[in-house]
């Protein structure tokens, strides 16, 4: 099967219960691709879990959902310790993060100090407990849902775990002819379970590696960073992109090159991941009235910067 094939064969088993949201499907794959992690923020109902299921469905993993609430402790995610006593010794049992795809379900509902506890996770694939070191099985990826922060029972995502996410994506309600295919269609609690696998892991880390292969011009690398220093130098942020916000678009970018069936990288790819890849690493400055994780005020700023930042012909 070829890169192509087996992308294809992807987005098309998850569109058969995803209706009417090519693009989220696309953008998912991107992050899957260029190995991030995904945040999804949006009302309730809208397939946000639906989403995350049908990708680990699609996809011959491992695959663990771990409900987030307001009592979660760290060591229901990681996993903890306990003694055995016929061998007299203690002995780890390996949490739900060991897993290649961790659907972290409402991830906005536990507190900062359990959020916290996915940080290594995510950053090194990997995770430390008295004073032992885990690795995580590859592919290895997060995908996190979470309520609009106003909604109540939320805590707010600390900055540091915001910016180990690639993307932050939203799904939007489906349009009205494919909202009439949703209801007619047979009921089913759990759509996503009728899915079968359509690649393996193996296939999926090749697919990785032929994404870091994509060719990017010197001249599109001078550009990302462009962008992040503009983000750097405006007065309507308080906080700029990362060093790790401008790798992570530059990995998207190839990722989404390599979906769309090209070998290289174009500005436009970059032009159209910038707002989803940058938009959730930056805080709005106070004087704009806005709180400091308002998502739709740092998607218009970070989309200014990028209608004046220059292009490379």
């Amino acid at each position: 099967m070829t890169s192509t094939e087996a992308i294809r064969s992807i987005q098309d088993n998850i569109a058969r219960v995803i209706k009417g949201k090519p693009h989220a499907i696309e953008l998912t794959l991107v992050c899957l691709l260029a190995r991030g992690h995904l945040l999804l923020e949006d009302v309730p109902g809208v397939g946000k879990t639906t989403l995350a299921h049908s990708l680990a469905r699609s996809l011959d993993c491992s695959f663990k959902r771990i409900q987030f609430t307001s009592d979660l402790l760290p060591s229901d995610i990681v996993g903890v310790s306990i003694f055995n006593r016929q061998k007299q010794a203690f002995e780890f049992v390996r949490g739900p993060i060991f897993a290649n795809i961790v659907l972290a379900d409402e991830i906005n509902r536990t507190t900062p100090k359990t959020q916290s506890s996915l940080l290594e996770a995510m950053s090194e694939a990997q995770i430390s407990v008295d004073n032992q070191t885990y690795p995580l099985s590859q592919p290895f990826m997060v995908i996190a849902t979470q309520n609009p922060s106003e909604y109540h029972g939320t805590f707010p995502l600390p900055e540091s775990q915001l910016d180990r996410f690639l993307m932050r994506l939203r799904i939007g309600y489906p349009a009205p002819d494919e909202e009439r295919k949703i209801l007619a269609r047979t009921p089913s609690l759990r759509p996503a379970e009728e899915l079968q696998p359509v690649v393996t892991a193996q296939e999926v880390l090749e697919l990785q590696g032929q994404a870091d292969q994509v060719f990017m011009d010197e001249s599109l690398t001078d550009y990302i960073l462009s962008l992040v220093q503009a983000t750097r130098h405006t007065e309507l942020l308080s906080l700029g992109v990362s060093p790790r916000g401008g790798l992570a678009l530059s990995r998207a970018a190839k990722a989404l090159a390599l979906v769309r069936g090209r070998t290289y990288c174009l500005p436009d790819d970059i032009r159209e991941l910038a707002p989803i890849v940058l938009s959730h690493r930056v805080m709005v400055a106070r004087s704009q009235g806005f709180g400091l994780q308002n998502f739709g005020q740092a998607e218009r700023i970070i989309q200014d910067i990028i209608d004046s930042v220059p292009v490379p012909v």
